[in-house]
């Protein structure tokens, strides 16, 4: 190929790169940035307006659980039947982790959850199940209901 022959073929590639419809590279860009913001507005709508809010931490506190249930949190306690005899959190939820899985239908889905057990090992594991099971707001108090009571805060006894 000669010199003006390449010469022409980079011309007509140029000329074509330049024959682009305004119109059309206009709505393109009008649907990107409609799209972009979609997207924003969806992704600002679930963190604010009562849809799924921020994640919470796997493992709380005594002193955030007991805000958290000041707040309206549903305290779970997945004790043993003569563990939650003993004493347990008023208002608290007694399901134990071994029927946990048979008894979802009865933890809000919509709620701040608070696992709680006797030193908190069993409370992560109510989490696990629960987190697996599509709750997303869900975690575990760190310490048990012996650090709560250590703590001074409310307890009751009897079933």
């Amino acid at each position: 190929m000669s010199k003006r022959t390449r010469k022409s073929t980079k011309g007509s590639k140029s000329s074509s790169a330049q024959g682009i419809n305004p119109m059309t590279l206009g709505i393109s860009l009008l649907a990107i940035i409609v799209l972009a913001a979609s997207l924003l507005l969806f992704f600002d709508q679930r963190g604010e307006a009562g849809g799924e809010t921020a994640v919470l931490p796997a493992e709380i506190s005594v002193a955030e659980a007991v805000t958290m249930r000041e707040s309206g949190a549903f305290i779970l306690d997945v004790r043993e039947q003569f563990e939650w005899d003993s004493f347990h959190i008023p208002n608290s939820t007694h399901i134990p982790l071994g029927e946990l899985n048979q008894r979802l239908s009865e933890i809000p889905a919509d709620q701040e959850v608070v696992v709680v057990c006797r030193t908190g090992n069993r409370s992560q594991a109510g989490r696990d199940i629960l987190q697996a099971a599509g709750w997303g707001q869900v975690t575990s108090m760190a310490g048990g209901v012996v650090d709560w009571q250590a703590a001074g805060y409310p307890i009751v006894a009897g079933p």
